[in-house]
């Protein structure tokens, strides 16, 4: 993700649902030319936000291991604008997961208003797609800036617990740095 379109994460439950939050500000370059003279937020990116918010909870259930991308966005409908000073409160819930992919029902909030409502589809790549989206290391900074292992909670309501394929990749970075720098 070079952009993020989600601040953190309020909830995360693996493989039900998970809660997101974007704070919309006059900073934000996107909203200078989209609309001159009225800054909003382009329904666009908020479906992005949808796709990063349910990307990242249909991908944790297979402990990131498969590289999972959106293919479809099957249906939205927007209520409100998105304005500055506004705080999005994205919530996605699994509808289903597959081998070869998953739906997703996501709808946003602003204030407690219903802002919009989306259908996304996600895939699943296959070993036939060699191309790595992250770098493991970077992925787990990533997964925690956003608070993912600090609100994610197992089914059972354990918390979750950071992937071994991810921790290694961290340690071994960590080891590189350190060599680089001694």
């Amino acid at each position: 993700m070079r952009w993020f379109w989600i601040d953190r994460f309020v909830e995360f439950e693996s493989g039900r649902r998970a809660v997101a939050q974007k704070a919309i500000t006059l900073a934000e370059e996107q909203l200078d030319n989209y609309i001159p003279g009225f800054p909003i937020m382009p329904a666009s990116l908020i479906l992005e936000g949808f796709a990063q918010t349910g990307g990242l909870l249909v991908g944790e259930i297979r402990s990131f291991r498969q590289r999972t991308v959106l293919a479809k966005v099957g249906k939205s409908k927007f209520y409100l604008e998105a304005l500055p000073g506004n705080l999005l409160r994205y919530e996605v819930i699994i509808q289903d997961v597959a081998d070869d992919g998953a739906i997703v029902q996501c709808r946003s909030t602003v204030d407690g208003q219903l802002h919009a409502e989306a259908e996304l589809f996600f895939a699943h790549l296959d070993h036939r797609f060699k191309v790595d989206l992250f770098y493991p290391a970077d992925f787990l900074a990533i997964l925690r800036l956003l608070g993912v292992y600090d609100v994610g909670r197992n089914s059972d309501g354990t918390p979750l617990k950071v992937p071994p394929e991810l921790l290694e990749a961290e340690r071994e970075r960590d080891r590189e740095d350190a060599g680089a720098n001694p």
